[in-house]
Parts: structure tokens; C-alpha cells; sequence
């Protein structure tokens, strides 16, 4: 998930978390979202998953942690939404990529591993005659 720059935009029904209290206390304070936002700068590796991924249930297990608050996935992802947050698909590369070695494979090794294209010749497209392969 990556944090998006976007325009104010105003509350449905002008309703805004300052001035509803119901909503006030279900969601975080700046100082919170700040917290959390440092903790998930810090990736998913650090909080002690496998892979460099965040999920919506992987933030609501963080956010479970560290403020004793349930969420919802859901609720998770309205959350982040409000506060300027969008999910990203994920570039499958690995993080320890080494460009320089995966030139040189697909110079050197590639052209021996493919297979070899079919001659240019002649031939029946019927699949019974032996001329077509």
C-alpha cells in the first residue's frame, strides 16, 4: 500500500470526524495514523511476516497490536481510504535482483535453452502427412 497525495475532499452529508462523535471514536487521532503510518513505512518484514507485501489483514493485525482497537478488514481498508491511502499491485521482482546477472543469462545461457525454431520449409498443414512437420 502506498500513501497518495489527494485534494481535501468533504464528508458525506458534511458529517467530519471532529464533529461526530460517533465517529470520533472509532477512528485513530493524527497522532496514531502518524504511528502507524511510520510502522508500515517500515514494511511487513520488520513486524515479522515473510515477504515484503502488506495485505488488509496484515494491517489490521498491526493496527490490533499496537492500539488494542478491532477492526474489520473492511473497516481496515475505509480507514486507510480516509486517510489517504491506496492499494498498489505488487511488481514481482525480488528485492535482491541482480540485473547485471540476468543480462548475462539471457545472452549466454537463453539461446542454448530455448528450443530451436522449425525449418522454413515447405510442408502440408494436414497433421497425418510427414511433410508438415
Amino acid at each position: 500500500m502506498r500513501r497518495v497525495a489527494r485534494a481535501a475532499q468533504p464528508r458525506a452529508a458534511g458529517r467530519s470526524l471532529r464533529q461526530d462523535p460517533d465517529l470520533a471514536a472509532v477512528a485513530p487521532g493524527q497522532a496514531q495514523m502518524a504511528r502507524l503510518e511510520r510502522k508500515l513505512e517500515r514494511g511487513p518484514l520488520a513486524h515479522g511476516w515473510a515477504d515484503q507485501r502488506w495485505t488488509l489483514a496484515r494491517v489490521k493485525t498491526l493496527i490490533d497490536r499496537l492500539f488494542h482497537a478491532s477492526y474489520t478488514v473492511e473497516g481496515t481498508w475505509r480507514l486507510l481510504k480516509r486517510n489517504g491511502w491506496s492499494w498498489q499491485q505488487p511488481v514481482w521482482r525480488a528485492i535482491e535482483r541482480d540485473h547485471a546477472a540476468v543480462e548475462l543469462w539471457k545472452k549466454e545461457v537463453w539461446p542454448r535453452v530455448r528450443a530451436p525454431r522449425r525449418r522454413a520449409a515447405a510442408g502440408s498443414s494436414s497433421r497425418t502427412k510427414p511433410d508438415s512437420r
